[in-house]
């Protein structure tokens, strides 16, 4: 399911206009990223939660010459699914 499907999928289950239903979506997205950019976990309780993971420079290598690289540090993100998610997902 990608942003839009997901954006129909509420609209018909809510009876709530697309327009709105867009906007409120895209308001959840930016406070999420923005408390992750904080190096705050973002939790939907029953859902999951979202962590920002600070991965450290590493080697490796380039794929077409073999030469060998460094990959800079960088934030990600990880997912732990949320006990009531892991139960649907298993029944």
């Amino acid at each position: 399911m990608n942003k839009n499907e997901l954006i129909q999928y509420v609209t018909e289950d809510t009876g709530l206009k697309k327009k709105d239903v867009k906007a409120v979506l895209q308001s959840i997205l930016n406070a999420s990223t923005k408390a992750l950019q904080q190096g705050e976990p973002v939790t939907m309780i029953g859902f999951g939660s979202l962590h920002p993971w600070k991965q450290t420079s590493r080697p490796a290598r380039n794929p077409k010459t073999g030469e060998p690289v460094i990959i800079a540090p960088r934030t990600s993100v990880k997912f732990r699914a949320g006990v009531k998610l892991l139960e649907d997902l298993n029944k």
